[in-house]
């Protein structure tokens, strides 16, 4: 492909606050730089369907304050097919659309690569999920506010916990990864979080409950991460099957987590991120995702985003190991 004189911007996948960020900054960035910009509704399924708007600054007027996405987001069945990405392939043809900017998680991304081979379209991915769970950025786009959301929720749910004398299970997103779980049992000063990654002991119930509850606390926080398996609910039925003399409440977060206005870090994150995907395309860059690593902007190829593991840190699993005494 030629010159870029054109760009698209989508959000896909689930919503995470930051994204308006993200989304004002590519597209003031992309005018600055003379390019004209379009905003792709409704993620994949938007420019499957030609749901392509033109942007001027004004369209990006007060948004950074605002969680969700103006550019709404679904998720596209139809893109996972040839077909549709090739319908996809000829709205951006007909649109004068050079390359996108991708705003998501690790499905959103991993789109963007297939799209990207299959029709030689330059690709820049942002990345927007609260989970956390892309390597190469050491914060993802949605990820602080959605952290500091879970700890106000939590610091809530003590007060009525610490009354009754209850263990509480909160169950916090996250899916595969524990960086919602793990840091906001820290920052909340939880008994516990039970997460994915913390393999070091087989039965994580059973060693919280040695460690805390027979220490005769007055309440017990246990941040679970979601799990369609092993979530909330299930350990809290075991505790009352195996331990009886305990008083269990479980207590769900769900999609509170994903609104709210941005954190101010996810804000200027989200704005150093957008700036950055217009820099790399006029570098030449394709193809990657725009990080953030010891508080420099790096690109990092959308193979390495998307399939390596992101580990939580061992010290952290130390560190509430230590302070849950």
């Amino acid at each position: 492909m030629g010159k870029i004189n054109c760009i698209g911007i989508l959000t896909s996948g689930g919503d995470a606050p930051g994204m308006n960020a993200a989304i004002r900054a590519v597209t003031r960035a992309g005018i600055a730089a003379g390019l004209k910009v379009k905003g792709i509704y409704r993620g994949y399924e938007g420019l499957i369907n030609n749901e392509i708007q033109d942007f001027t600054t004004e369209n990006v007027s007060n948004i950074i304050q605002r969680g969700g996405t103006i550019l709404k987001t679904a998720r596209s069945k139809e893109f996972l097919t040839p077909e549709g990405r090739k319908k996809a392939y000829d709205n951006m043809v007909e649109q004068g659309i050079d390359a996108l900017i991708i705003i998501g998680g690790n499905g959103s991304l991993e789109g963007a690569r297939i799209f990207a081979e299959e029709f030689d379209v330059p690709c820049i991915g942002l990345p927007g999920t609260i989970d956390n769970d892309l390597s190469g950025t050491d914060s993802t786009i949605g990820y602080d506010t959605t952290l500091n959301t879970i700890v106000q929720c939590v610091d809530k749910i003590r007060d009525t916990a610490t009354s009754h004398e209850r263990i509480f299970f909160i169950e916090v997103m996250g899916r595969d990864a524990g960086f919602l779980a793990q840091n906001s049992a820290i920052a909340s000063g939880a008994e516990a979080a039970i997460i994915p990654e913390d393999s070091s002991n087989a039965d994580q119930l059973e060693q919280f409950i040695s460690r805390g509850i027979r220490k005769s606390k007055s309440s017990s926080m246990v941040i679970v991460s979601e799990s369609p398996k092993c979530g909330a609910m299930y350990y809290a039925d075991r505790v009352k099957k195996e331990y009886p003399e305990f008083d269990v409440r479980v207590s769900i977060l769900g999609h509170l987590q994903r609104g709210g206005s941005p954190s101010a870090y996810d804000r200027i994150l989200a704005s150093r991120l957008g700036v950055g995907a217009i820099t790399a395309l006029r570098e030449g860059q394709r193809n990657v995702m725009i990080g953030i690593k010891n508080d420099e902007v790096v690109y990092v190829p959308f193979c390495n985003a998307i399939k390596s593991d992101k580990p939580v840190k061992k010290e952290l699993i130390n560190v509430l190991g230590i302070l849950s005494i």
